[in-house]
């Protein structure tokens, strides 16, 4: 019997600075990059939703991504980037359908969907397009600090969401923050940014 291949899997990826990266990360687990700013962090996340050019690749469940339509590998392979893209004038505008979870979850209320987009806060923007992406339904998360801007309380909910989602669904989330805290509550395995690759290190001093 073969064995099921991980979720996600990186083979000799590379990024200008960052890589080459291998890395198998299983269906459920919750992965925390961090380093200093300018070490390629960013550019790891654009490569692996295939949105920069790189070389190597990312196979979903066994299937690279060159075999994968892009429009479908970033749908199952989703990205959150430090500043959201809106590109039409209403908050509501941009989703369809059913909700991820109830706006009251994050700390919004349900009225926000009738605003313009220019009239919200970088942190509404930052809950909501959480929300857009959430609502494709992807298979992994990638996430480039999606409480930079937040309160602590704020940040705890969209924790909580994070958290519920992959549980559920048994995503792959791939976090990348600054916040030992938070890698500490809320990662798997932690790796820190070094010299272009990732080390693998202790969370919070849990072994």
């Amino acid at each position: 019997m073969s064995k099921t291949p991980p979720l996600l899997q990186i083979n000799q990826l590379q990024r200008l600075m960052m890589g080459p990266l291998s890395l198998q990360v299983e269906a459920g687990d919750c992965l925390c990059i961090s380093g200093p700013s300018g070490s390629g962090k960013s550019q790891l996340l654009r490569a692996l939703a295939d949105l920069d050019p790189h070389t190597g690749e990312a196979c979903l469940q066994g299937v690279p991504a060159s075999e994968i339509p892009a429009e479908v590998w970033r749908t199952r392979v989703g990205l959150l980037p430090p500043e959201s893209v809106w590109w039409l004038p209403r908050v509501g505008d941009h989703f369809h359908g059913d909700l991820p979870v109830p706006l009251e979850h994050i700390g919004l209320s349900a009225a926000i969907l009738a605003q313009p987009v220019a009239q919200l806060s970088s942190g509404e923007k930052q809950r909501l397009a959480l929300m857009r992406l959430l609502s494709n339904h992807p298979q992994v998360l990638l996430l480039d600090e999606p409480t930079a801007n937040l309160d602590p309380e704020n940040t705890r909910r969209i924790e909580a969401v994070i958290d519920e989602y992959r549980r559920a669904r048994q995503a792959v989330v791939i976090w990348v923050s600054h916040d030992q805290a938070q890698i500490a509550r809320v990662a798997d395995r932690y790796f820190a940014v070094s010299d272009g690759l990732l080390e693998e290190t202790t969370i919070g001093g849990r072994q």
